[in-house]
């Protein structure tokens, strides 16, 4: 899996992986492997709407409607 994995392919493949689960047909050890992935996804997912979160609340606004952005210093870094 890709070190930059964007929201919208992750939810893609997670999407994806619920569905084989959920139909049943999988063997126990790929069902293990995929339920593994999934998890993985979520949390990739969970990470980047979190960041975006806390972009959004670094939006303010100044005493005359205007908006400006701080940059975003993600802690992991």
């Amino acid at each position: 899996m890709a070190a930059k994995t964007n929201f919208e392919q992750s939810m893609k493949k997670l999407e994806k992986i619920v569905q084989e689960l959920e139909s049943g047909d999988l063997p126990l050890e790929e069902a293990m492997q995929k339920f593994e992935e999934g998890i993985k996804l979520s949390r990739i997912c969970s990470k980047k709407l979190d960041e975006t979160e806390k972009k959004i609340t670094l939006l303010l606004q100044d005493q005359k409607g205007n908006v400006s952005e701080k940059p975003f210093i993600s802690e992991d870094k």
